[in-house]
């Protein structure tokens, strides 16, 4: 999905980090702490400049900011190589996010963009599918945003405490961000919004009162918000929580294995990154080695089955097939299974192009494939020392092993 233009349609993102991160009860802005390679903030702008060809970005920062966010976003390295030009601009806020976003409308406007998408700068763990899923769906129906379904049975009550009405699980959503929205709409909406004076949640009330129906795509779980403490401690460095480890009481490993010939004419793609080089797997679906091996070590771990059993290589609708697609395919009944991702080791043997310089990039991109943190994936390469089908440069081979846990 990387560098998605959407038929020439420019997009813009707006990261809403305005707020003081009090409830964090850290003595510091969520956003600038540190995550992965970089921070909590670039962390999420990387996934929607993978996701995304972007024509602009506007963060929205406290009047105190003094260039805080500017440090905290480019931190990472990789961040100005991602923009690929795209121009960056740093917003000031209002006193509620309401009039961060508006302000942060108006600045974009001077140069608008057919789409913008509002995502919170504290959610870094959002996908590239969620994201590229909303900005579809905005230039399908103008209006979108992530959901999922509520977990527990909902309520509403009266003055006095009691419940006043009974709500239906099945008609309800828990909406995420990014909220995605075509531009010019949405700024005029929220230029009668800033005069009614009514106070709205989120922008898809602003749209629900001043344009129409907003579209709910798929959200996922792993796309949570950082807001207090242990949001952030958790996931630090892709550790998982010590007490969801006590609680897993079934563990099991699984292996998967790969092997594609390399033939011209065909692309190297390793991990859903698309590889430089002259030669391809010869496959029947797109030949990634290594999210095959990953696909087949999570079904032996979960005891469902194999790739060849999933995707039967004889049938045609699975010619070319995107194996990140179907990598997600599977991972979701794994899930559904009851099974979570401890961690994933994989190992690829090739003996050119040189892996190193694009290990990073393969690895945010199996993470954000299975909606976990980068941290619990790894990949490592080895070439074939000039020896067999790796070694002469004719195959590429992977390896995996994953740590996969119930309770």
């Amino acid at each position: 999905m990387s560098g998605t233009t959407y038929n020439n349609k420019k997009i813009s993102l707006i990261l809403a980090a305005a707020g003081s991160s009090s409830r964090m009860g850290m003595g510091c802005k969520k956003e600038y702490l540190p995550l992965q390679e970089g921070t909590v903030l670039s962390t999420a702008l990387k996934q929607f400049l993978r996701a995304l060809t972007l024509h602009s970005v506007a963060v929205t920062v406290p009047a105190d900011d003094d260039g805080a966010a500017r440090a905290a976003l480019f931190k990472d390295a990789e961040i100005r190589d991602l923009l690929c030009g795209a121009d960056v601009q740093f917003v000031l806020g209002g006193s509620t996010r309401q009039q961060s976003v508006c302000n942060a409308l108006r600045a974009l406007s001077a140069d608008a963009p057919d789409v913008v998408l509002i995502h919170d700068g504290a959610r870094p763990f959002v996908t590239q599918k969620i994201i590229a899923e909303a900005a579809e769906a905005a230039l399908l129906y103008g209006a979108a945003v992530p959901g999922v379904p509520p977990v527990d049975t909902q309520k509403t009550l009266d003055e006095s405490g009691f419940i006043r009405e009974h709500l239906h699980r099945a008609a309800m959503t828990a909406v995420q961000t990014p909220q995605a929205f075509r531009f010019a709409k949405l700024l005029d909406a929220h230029k009668k919004a800033a005069d009614d004076g009514a106070e709205y949640t989120d922008d898809t009330e602003i749209w629900g009162k001043y344009v129409g129906k907003v579209k709910v795509t798929t959200g996922d779980v792993c796309n949570k918000k950082i807001t207090y403490a242990d949001d952030y401690k958790a996931p630090l460095k892709g550790e998982a929580k010590q007490e969801d480890d006590m609680n897993l009481t079934n563990i099991r490993t699984g292996l998967g294995y790969d092997i594609h010939r390399l033939v011209e004419g065909r692309k190297l793609i390793l991990g859903g990154v698309e590889f430089d080089f002259e030669k391809g797997e010869d496959g029947h679906s797109d030949g990634d080695a290594l999210l095959h091996a990953i696909t087949d070590a999570l079904l032996g771990a979960s005891g469902m089955g194999d790739i060849g059993s999933y995707f039967p290589p004889e049938e045609a609708k699975w010619k070319d097939a995107d194996s990140a697609e179907l990598l997600r395919t599977v991972w979701r009944d794994v899930q559904n299974a009851g099974w979570s991702l401890i961690n994933l080791d994989c190992v690829v043997k090739l003996e050119k192009p040189k892996f190193l310089p694009q290990r990073t990039k393969v690895i945010d991109s199996i993470a954000a494939i299975l909606g976990v943190q980068s941290g619990l994936v790894f990949v490592k390469a080895k070439t074939g020392e000039k020896l067999d089908s790796v070694g002469s440069g004719n195959a590429i081979e992977a390896f995996c092993t994953c740590l996969l846990g119930r309770s």
